[in-house]
C-alpha cells in the first residue's frame, strides 16, 4: 500500500511516516500544496493525509483538484482547525475524513485503514478497458479486440498497473516499486525491455495504438 504525506512541518510528515512504514505502507512525502497536487496525480497512491494549511495551495484546493481531475483516491484531511465549518468544507471539497491536531497516529492508522477497504470494496473492477482493449481480471485474459492476447505472469502485472492508471504518466521508478515491488538500479532497461514486449503484443498489429512513451517521464495508457 502507498501514502502520499503532505504536510509542510518536516518533523510532523516524518512522525506520520515513519508510523505508516512500520505498519508495512510504502511513503511519499510532498511539503507544498502544488508539490502534493502533482505527485499525487503523477504517481500511484491507495491514500493522500493531507495538511489544510500548506505553501503554494491550501489543502482545501488541492483537494478540490484532485476531485475535478477525477482522481478518486481516498483523502483524509489532517488539521489543526477543528472548527465544524472547516470540518464541513474539507468534506464538501471532496476530502474521505478529517483529523484534527493533536491526533493519535493509532487513530490515523485505523481510518486510513478503514477509507483504503472501503475505496477497495466500492470500486475495484472485474474488468478493465481501453478502446477495444479489454482485461478480465476474474479469468485473467486479455483481448484486442476479438483478438485473444497471450501474456505472461508479469506482463499481465504490467498492463493491468498501466490501464488501471489510464491517462497518467508513470514513471519507470514507480513501475518498479509496483509490479517488482523492489528497486532495480534506476539506469537499468529492465522496465524499457518489457514495455518494448508488451507493445508488440497489444499494439504491434493494432489500431490505435495505446502504449506511449513520454520521453524523460515514463510511459502511459490511453485512448487518442
Amino acid at each position: 500500500m502507498n501514502v502520499l504525506i503532505v504536510e509542510d512541518d518536516a518533523g510532523t510528515a516524518e512522525f506520520i511516516g515513519e508510523g505508516f512504514r512500520q505498519a508495512g505502507y510504502s511513503v511519499s512525502i510532498a511539503h507544498s500544496g502544488p508539490e502534493g497536487l502533482f505527485k499525487a496525480k503523477s504517481e500511484s497512491y491507495n491514500l493522500v493525509i493531507i495538511d489544510v494549511m500548506l505553501p503554494g495551495m491550501s489543502g482545501f484546493d488541492v483537494v478540490k483538484r484532485l476531485r475535478q481531475d477525477r482522481i478518486m483516491l481516498p483523502i483524509i484531511i489532517l488539521s489543526a482547525r477543528n472548527e465544524e465549518e472547516n470540518k464541513i468544507h474539507g468534506l464538501e471539497c471532496g476530502a474521505d475524513d478529517y483529523q484534527t491536531k493533536p491526533f493519535s497516529l493509532t487513530e490515523l492508522l485505523a481510518r486510513a485503514n478503514a477509507q483504503i477497504r472501503r475505496a477497495s470494496a466500492v470500486a475495484d473492477p472485474v474488468e478493465l478497458q481501453i478502446a477495444d482493449l479489454r482485461m478480465d481480471l476474474i479469468s485473467r485474459k486479455v483481448y484486442r479486440g476479438d483478438t485473444k492476447i497471450p501474456l505472461q505472469p508479469l506482463e499481465f502485472q504490467l498492463l493491468e498497473f498501466l490501464m488501471r492508471n489510464k491517462g497518467r504518466v508513470v514513471s519507470r521508478t514507480t513501475i518498479m516499486e509496483h509490479v517488482w515491488e523492489y528497486n532495480f538500479d534506476p539506469h537499468t532497461n529492465v522496465v524499457d525491455s518489457r514495455i518494448c514486449h508488451l507493445r508488440d503484443k497489444i499494439d504491434k498489429n493494432f489500431e490505435p495504438k495505446l502504449l506511449k512513451t513520454i520521453r524523460g517521464f515514463g510511459y502511459v495508457m490511453e485512448e487518442p
